[in-house]
C-alpha cells in the first residue's frame, strides 16, 4: 500500500502528477522520491540511461507495480492505482515496446478484447467493427479492421495499440520506445498521429533513447538518473550535449570516435550468397580491422543476410571465404567454430538465456573448453567471467545475477563478452544500440573500436544514419534484398544513403559487379 508524502493539491492544468515516488527492491532503491508532472495536451519526454527508473515509474503508473511511498494525482484528485484496471478507469494507457496484441485475432477483436459488446447474449460484431474503423479513421489510418494482427507491419500494429487506448477513453498515453523498429516514413506518420492526439488535449509521455526524436516531438523533458529526478525543462531551453550531461552525470566529449583505418587484407568474402526469399546473390568483402555498415529500410533484407552468413538460416546458394579459404557453414555452431559470431537484434530472445546467471551466459559457447571428464572447471569459468565483466565494465553486483536483471546496455555487453571468449575473427552486430541509452551507446562504440584495433572485422547493421555515418569506414546500402550501393563513408552524405535505401538512385550494384569491388 502506498503512503502519501505530501498532501498539496496539484495545479489545475496538470493532468498527472506522480509525487515523491519511492520504490525499493532487495538491496536497491529503484526510485528515490521521483516526481513527474504532465500537463493537459502536452507531449512530455521521459529520458535517462538504462536503469534510471523510467520503466519502474511507468509500471507504477500502469498499475503493474505498486509504489512503496508517494502519491499519485489525476486531474487534481488523489488516485489509488493498485492494478491495471484502476489505471484504465483513470484514463491511463501504456503502449509498451512489445505490443499486447493477440496475433491471430483481427484488429477489431484486439481493440475490444475483454470488453466485447453484446446484446441478448450475442456478440455485436458489426458494432465493434464500425467503432474500430471510426477510431482508426480518427488517427488517419486506413486499415481493414477484419485483418489479422499477424498480417500487419510493426507500425500498423502500433496504430492498433493507439486505437485501443482511445477506445478506453484514455486521456494520458505513455509510449515506451515507440520508434525502435519504424522506418523514417512510419516515424513521420507516428508523429503526425501524436500531434493529432495532442490537439484533442490528450497528454502523451514519450520514452525514447533517440534524443533527436525527443527534441523534435516533445514540449518538455523530464530527466531521471540513478532512480532520481534530475530536472524537468522545456525542450526549447536545452541542447543535446547539455541533456546528455544531465542523463549520464558526466561529459561525453565524443559520441562517435572512429579509428583511423588502414586497408588490411580481406578477412571475409561473401560471394553470390542468396538467402531464402532473395532473388539475386549478394557479394561483398570485409577487411581486417574494418567496420562495415549495412543499412537500409526495414524489410531490405539486412538481418536475413546476417543470419545466412552465421548459418542461423540456410542460404539457397553462394560461397563464403574466411582468410582466403572457402568455408562451409550450415549452422551457428560451425560459424562459431570458424570464428564468426552474430550479436542478434533481439538480444533477449536470441542472444541470452535470461534465467541463467551472467557467468553461465558468458561461458556458454566455450563450455567444451572448460569441461574435463564431464565436469565444468568452475574456478576457470569464474576467472574468465570475472575478466570479461571487468574488461567490458558490466555493471552488476555479482556474476551470479540473472541476465534478465541487467539493463539493455549491460545485456548487450554480456552477449559481446561470450563471443569474445570464442576468439572471433568476424563480429556481426545487428542493431547494436537499439533500446540502450546514450551512455551505454558510447561504451558499445568504444568496444567496437577495440575490436578493430585487435584486427577483427566488424559488420554493423544499423537503421540509425548518425550511427552509420559516425562509426563505419564503409557502407553497404540495401534495398529490396539487394545491395544498392557500396559507399566510402567519408565521401557520403545521409541524403545519398536515403536515396539508395529508397531505390531512387539511378545506378544499382548487384552481386555480379560487386564481386570486382575491393
Amino acid at each position: 500500500m502506498s503512503r502519501s508524502l505530501s498532501a498539496e493539491v496539484p495545479e489545475r492544468d496538470v493532468v498527472l502528477e506522480m509525487r515523491d515516488i519511492v520504490k525499493d527492491y532487495p538491496g536497491v532503491r529503484a526510485l528515490n522520491r521521483v516526481s513527474l508532472r504532465v500537463r493537459r495536451g502536452e507531449i512530455h519526454g521521459l529520458v535517462g540511461e538504462n536503469g534510471a527508473g523510467k520503466s519502474t515509474l511507468m509500471k507504477i503508473l500502469a498499475g503493474a507495480m505498486r509504489m512503496d511511498f508517494g502519491s499519485l494525482w489525476i486531474h487534481g484528485n488523489q488516485a489509488m492505482i493498485l492494478g491495471p484496471q484502476d489505471a484504465l478507469k483513470e484514463g491511463i494507457a501504456i503502449i509498451y515496446q512489445e505490443f499486447n496484441l493477440i496475433p491471430y485475432l483481427s484488429i477489431f477483436e484486439n481493440i475490444y478484447l475483454g470488453r466485447e459488446m453484446t446484446r441478448w447474449g450475442f456478440l455485436r460484431t458489426r458494432k465493434e467493427m464500425e467503432l474500430s474503423q471510426s477510431l482508426l479513421s480518427q488517427l488517419g489510418v486506413k486499415l481493414d479492421v477484419r485483418r489479422k494482427v499477424n498480417e500487419l507491419s510493426v507500425a500498423e500494429q502500433q496504430m492498433v495499440e493507439i486505437a485501443k487506448a482511445l477506445s478506453l477513453h484514455a486521456r494520458i498515453i505513455a509510449m515506451d520506445e515507440p520508434s525502435a523498429t519504424l522506418t523514417l516514413h512510419e516515424l513521420e506518420n507516428l508523429f503526425r498521429v501524436m500531434k493529432k492526439l495532442q490537439s484533442s488535449n490528450v497528454s502523451l509521455i514519450y520514452i525514447s533513447h533517440r534524443l533527436d526524436e525527443v527534441f523534435e516531438i516533445t514540449d518538455r523533458i523530464t530527466v531521471l538518473r540513478d532512480g532520481q529526478h534530475i530536472d524537468t525543462i522545456p525542450t526549447s531551453s536545452i541542447d543535446k550535449p547539455s541533456l546528455i550531461r544531465m542523463m549520464v552525470g558526466r561529459e561525453l566529449t565524443e559520441e562517435f570516435r572512429i579509428r583511423e583505418f588502414e586497408t588490411g587484407e580481406v578477412i571475409l568474402s561473401v560471394r553470390d550468397l542468396r538467402p531464402k526469399c532473395f532473388k539475386t546473390g549478394i557479394s561483398f568483402d570485409l577487411r581486417r580491422g574494418e567496420i562495415l555498415a549495412i543499412t537500409g529500410l526495414v524489410g531490405a533484407g539486412r538481418t536475413e543476410l546476417a543470419r545466412a552468413i552465421f548459418g542461423a538460416d540456410q542460404a539457397e546458394s553462394g560461397q563464403l571465404f574466411l582468410e582466403g579459404k572457402r568455408i562451409r557453414i550450415r549452422n551457428p555452431a560451425q560459424a562459431i567454430a570458424k570464428g564468426i559470431c552474430l550479436l542478434t537484434e533481439d538480444r533477449k530472445k536470441e542472444g541470452l538465456i535470461l534465467g541463467m546467471s551472467i557467468r553461465e551466459n558468458i561461458t556458454l559457447p566455450i563450455l567444451s573448453r572448460l569441461t574435463r571428464l564431464g565436469f565444468v572447471h568452475k574456478r576457470e569459468e569464474r576467472r574468465l567471467s570475472g575478466i570479461s565483466i571487468q574488461d567490458l565494465k558490466i555493471k552488476t553486483p555479482t556474476m551470479e545475477q540473472e541476465a534478465r536483471s541487467l539493463s539493455g546496455g549491460n545485456q548487450q555487453k554480456v552477449v559481446l563478452a561470450k563471443w569474445l571468449l570464442t576468439r572471433s575473427k568476424v563480429v556481426i552486430f545487428d542493431e547494436p544500440t537499439r533500446g540502450i541509452d546514450v551512455g551505454a551507446k558510447t561504451e558499445i562504440y568504444h568496444l567496437m573500436n577495440d575490436l578493430v584495433d585487435r584486427g577483427i572485422g566488424v559488420i554493423m547493421i544499423s537503421s540509425e544514419l548518425s550511427e552509420v555515418m559516425g562509426m563505419s569506414h564503409r557502407i553497404l546500402v540495401m534495398h529490396e534484398k539487394r545491395i544498392q550501393a557500396d559507399l566510402a563513408t567519408l565521401d557520403t552524405t545521409q541524403e545519398q544513403i536515403m536515396q539508395h535505401a529508397t531505390g531512387q538512385s539511378a545506378e544499382r550494384l548487384d552481386g555480379a559487379n560487386l564481386a570486382s569491388i575491393a
